[in-house]
């Protein structure tokens, strides 16, 4: 991820309708404008026919209106909010595979006990690792393992919400209705 200019990063909360292409034209749409994504991560919303993008985009040179007001065009598109750090959670995912021998391994498992991580598979020669927080911390884990050397590793994109109570889908979507179970008879 590119923390190179920290202050010109926003991540954007965006509903969309659950519909086969959307995420294509919304990538084109920031490769279109030179909008470079830092992080693009989607996945289904309590309600069914809607997905949710959280995209961290850099946006250094241009102004955010500019790409918020052509993704407000698109008529995929249902919702966007900006969510500021302090008023947000947002979480990463990290699987790292680690060389861990007989002589490393108690390091290693200090290291994941350290940063409250989980061992989520053991060989040998490596161990793999889970670890869940924000992008700092991910990094600074790395950091820390990186002398045991690092064999693989994959990064989920960012994931985020707003704080407190308040949903980005209120009054925009109709509520989730359960339906209610058969009345035994």
């Amino acid at each position: 991820m590119n923390t190179s200019n920290p202050g010109s990063r926003h991540t954007l909360s965006v509903l969309v309708e659950n519909k086969p292409g959307v995420l294509a034209r919304i990538a084109g749409l920031f490769s279109r404008r030179g909008f470079n994504i830092d992080s693009l991560a989607v996945g289904p919303t309590e309600h069914p026919e809607v997905s949710r993008m959280t995209i961290v985009v850099n946006v250094e040179d241009s102004p955010l209106e500019q790409v918020t007001k052509q993704l407000n065009k698109l008529v995929e598109v249902i919702k966007i909010v900006e969510l500021d750090g302090s008023a947000s959670v947002n979480r990463e995912l990290l699987l790292v595979k680690v060389r861990a021998d007989a002589d490393t391994r108690g390091q290693v498992l200090d290291a994941v006990q350290l940063f409250r991580a989980k061992v989520v598979d053991v060989s040998p020669d490596a161990v793999t690792i889970q670890a869940v927080g924000n992008s700092d911390k991910l990094a600074d884990l790395l950091r820390v393992l990186e002398p045991f050397g690092i064999r693989e590793l994959v990064q989920s994109g960012m994931v985020a919400i707003g704080r407190g109570s308040r949903s980005i889908s209120e009054r925009t979507l109709r509520p989730v209705t359960v339906p209610a179970p058969p009345a035994a008879g």
